[in-house]
């Protein structure tokens, strides 16, 4: 294949996207760990707390609007009708647990990087983007990390649902 081909093999481009994300799980990893040195941990995690909830609630603000467009209602059933990953990196199933169905994730490449560095809690702070993202779509989602790669476990597992008391928001 050379580079003017339009199509790239979904190999090559499952490649591309986990270089990608490589590259933004570094740069990520360098700015807290540069904040850390800086400002000391107490002050750098807050500091990259605001930040993740800050680009948690773009993201979410993103996704609401695409799916408004859409002319669907932000109902966190409609959340995947307007995707903000790309559909290749990842690695993930829908398992069917006690509690209903369930998204799970067996390969997340910035995790994969982050426990390479031996960096896993500063990472693990990454994560908190998803409730962000979820509350800033619909201010009644709530998405718990049930497991966490970088909790140790051999899986993320997300349950996402409607608070239970709607006037908490």
């Amino acid at each position: 294949m050379s580079r003017s081909d339009p199509f790239v093999p979904r190999e090559q481009c499952l490649q591309d996207v986990r270089r990608m994300a490589r590259r933004t799980a570094l740069l990520y990893h360098y700015f807290v760990t540069t904040l850390v040195e800086h400002f000391g941990e107490e002050e750098a995690k807050a500091l990259t707390s605001e930040a993740i909830r800050r680009y948690g609630e773009h993201v979410g603000r993103t996704v609401r609007q695409g799916v408004e467009e859409m002319g669907l209602p932000n109902d966190i059933e409609n959340f995947g009708e307007f995707s903000d990953l790309p559909s290749v990196g990842w690695e993930g199933l829908v398992a069917e647990t006690e509690h209903g169905p369930r998204k799970r994730v067996l390969y997340c490449p910035l995790a994969a990087v982050w426990k390479e560095l031996g960096a896993e809690e500063l990472g693990r702070m990454y994560c908190y983007v998803d409730q962000a993202k979820y509350r800033a779509f619909n201010p009644h989602a709530e998405l718990i990390h049930v497991c966490n790669l970088l909790d140790g476990d051999p899986y993320c597992e997300f349950d996402v649902r409607l608070k239970e008391h709607a006037d908490e928001v």
